[in-house]
């Protein structure tokens, strides 16, 4: 099996002309640029508990990562 690295540095084991590892469309919304102010959402914790992402994090700042596929 080979790892093929695309231009955004995605490592995966399928061929970059997949369909899997297309690219999205032009003019395609792709989420929150760096450093803009996320809206406040709610998940749930490892036990079910709901949390708060601004409230949580009590004006600390945080990393979120956003994954738009991935190859399981």
């Amino acid at each position: 099996m080979s790892i093929e690295r695309d231009h955004h540095g995605f490592d995966a084991p399928v061929p970059l002309g997949h369909p899997a590892r297309a690219s999205l469309p032009d003019g395609q919304p792709t989420g929150p640029e760096v450093g803009e102010t996320l809206p406040d959402f709610e998940l749930p914790d490892a036990h079910g508990n709901l949390v708060r992402y601004h409230e949580s994090r009590g004006g600390a700042k945080s990393v979120v990562v956003f994954y738009r596929s991935a190859v399981w």
